[in-house]
């Protein structure tokens, strides 16, 4: 099979419904000549369905990276799908409700957000390392965290440590020919969108200031960014951070 990703074996976490932008890299990397393994948190059967409606049907695994166990068997679980990997998305990230009051968040509710989403990069990938002997490609989402957003409150501080987790993993995995890089993408109307009190502000920024226009209902950009990381096309691109987001970062108020 031709395409960017041909022949490459792909970890892909967080699918949850056939809108969410980890299942339309799935997609993309399956119609790019991948083949692809999902993880899921919670209602398996869930992601199994949505699993059926990829362009071939994808095995799932159960995967809460809260749970330790479930990281130490994960490498030997991936292994009863595929012999190794070439690539991982991580598309991984919860707040609390609490989370999303910046002066009044509890540290309870400020440590599951930090562990959920950006710790999580890395034990994610160190516990796929033994899949990964000949290295590869580790891809997580972040929403731009050089700024303070209306309503993102401890979830933004969560994706600035995601971002300097990835620049941490690059530096300590180059060594072994990992390359680690992020997608900074747009707001998407999303099941994890929905979790997010006053989106429907968040991302009214999005129809207002993107010079080449965004489409909150369009998951598949970023999903084409992503395999564009996963490919071999970026050889020397690590720690980096790429912009899906219809130039919004660059624009000046």
């Amino acid at each position: 099979m031709s395409g960017i990703l041909a022949g490459k074996r792909i970890l892909v976490t967080g699918v949850l419904t056939d809108s969410s932008i980890a299942f339309h890299a799935a997609k993309i990397a399956q119609e790019e000549g991948a083949e692809v393994v999902l993880t899921g948190f919670g209602r398996l059967s869930l992601v199994q369905r949505i699993a059926k409606r990829l362009p071939k049907e994808a095995p799932v695994i159960e995967l809460d990276v809260t749970n330790q166990e479930h990281l130490d068997s994960l490498a030997e679980n991936v292994r009863e799908h595929v012999d190794g990997l070439d690539g991982i998305v991580h598309s991984i990230a919860f707040g609390p409700q609490g989370a999303f009051n910046f002066l009044e968040a509890s540290w309870e509710d400020v440590a599951t957000a930090v562990q959920v989403s950006a710790y999580s990069l890395k034990s994610l990938t160190t516990a796929c390392l033994p899949l990964m002997p000949r290295g590869g490609s580790v891809v997580g989402l972040t929403f731009d965290a050089q700024i303070a957003w209306p309503k993102y409150d401890w979830m933004g501080v969560a994706k600035a440590a995601l971002e300097s987790t990835s620049r941490y993993l690059a530096r300590d995995l180059g060594s072994r020919d990992i390359r680690c890089n992020l997608v900074s993408a747009g707001p998407i109307k999303s099941m994890a969108a929905k979790s997010i009190p006053g989106f429907e502000e968040l991302a009214d920024v999005w129809n207002h200031r993107a010079p080449i226009g965004w489409d909150l209902a369009d998951p598949d950009p970023t999903g084409r960014g992503i395999v564009g990381l996963l490919s071999d096309f970026f050889p020397k691109t690590t720690g980096e951070i790429v912009h899906v987001d219809g130039g919004v970062h660059m624009m000046g108020a």
